[in-house]
């Protein structure tokens, strides 16, 4: 593992895989490295007109790619699952679970939930679910990489108030959100593997990567001064798409991955080649991963098979 880089993945030809926000950030690099590899690549975004300008980009860096688009907003459990109706594959051999918002001032999604939970964690949650399927049919060797963050250490879900509705903090309710990633990643492994299931559950942290998720709180609540100190902050000490994007594609494709597994950077969760993460305790918790998947379903109206 020491020193992987993307010229290590393995050949993706013939399968298919479908990349949440993929339109920028790790998501873009995640995206355009599978498909340079041979992948086919779903771009699943938001944004159409932004979608359209990362598919046109990805086909001059990567020629010969066989990307195309398909607009999904997490936000909308109506969107996820036309999404999942109108994907015209019926395998899926990777899903990364890419997309994501971090610190926004209170708001909420179109079904009424908390935005980072809602989009962080209910989004992804109710997508593998409507996928799973068609994941079933690809294995083995299919895959579910979902993107945490090394700040899940901010917080774990608390089940007497998944949304914060007491007290809203926007990065605690970002920790929790990435902590509810590693929770659902470590309840489908656990899922997986009762069934005999050779799809693998695994999950991935960029460290601190410079996207545009570290301006857009600051942007929405229009204060120039902050969006402006995330991008001195990022120029100074972050480290490129590229690299963030490392430990996603070694989940994805490097052939040692394990059910549950977390990767992110070597160098204290920061940067640097991807190795195994460090993890809280809480995301290993039997209980509490059980019981925060029964909430996603009843909350979702997902119910996996």
């Amino acid at each position: 593992m020491n020193g992987w880089s993307t010229s290590d993945i393995p050949d993706q030809s013939g399968r298919t895989a479908v990349v949440t926000g993929a339109n920028s950030g790790i998501g873009y690099v995640t995206a355009r490295e599978l498909a340079r590899r041979g992948a086919r690549v779903v771009l699943a975004c938001r944004d159409a007109t932004r979608g359209k300008a990362a598919e046109e980009l990805m086909r001059a860096q990567a020629p010969g790619a066989d990307v195309r688009l398909a607009q999904l907003d997490l936000a909308d459990l109506g969107s996820v699952r036309a999404f999942a109706e109108d994907l015209a594959e019926d395998r899926v051999d990777l899903l990364v679970n890419n997309a994501g918002v971090m610190a926004l001032p209170h708001r909420r999604t179109v079904d009424g939930f908390e935005m980072q939970f809602g989009t962080n964690h209910l989004g992804h949650f109710a997508l593998t679910g409507l996928l799973l399927p068609r994941l079933r049919a690809a294995a083995p060797g299919a895959r579910v990489v979902t993107v945490s963050s090394g700040l899940h250490f901010l917080g774990t879900v608390d089940p007497r108030d998944l949304q914060m509705e007491h007290r809203y903090r926007r990065w605690i309710a970002y920790g929790r959100s990435k902590s509810a990633n590693l929770l659902f990643v470590h309840e489908l492994a656990r899922r997986l593997t009762a069934e005999g299931s050779d799809v693998v559950a695994a999950a991935a942290h960029p460290g601190y990567a410079a996207t545009n998720l570290q301006t857009a709180g600051a942007r929405m609540e229009e204060r120039a001064w902050r969006e402006k100190g995330a991008e001195l902050l990022n120029r100074a000490v972050a480290q490129s798409p590229e690299e963030g994007a490392l430990p996603s594609l070694y989940a994805a494709t490097a052939p040692d991955v394990r059910q549950d597994d977390f990767f992110g950077p070597r160098v204290q969760l920061w940067r640097g080649a991807p190795v195994r993460s460090v993890r809280a305790r809480w995301t290993l918790d039997d209980r509490a991963s059980a019981g925060l998947w029964a909430a996603s379903e009843r909350l979702t109206g997902v119910v996996y098979g």
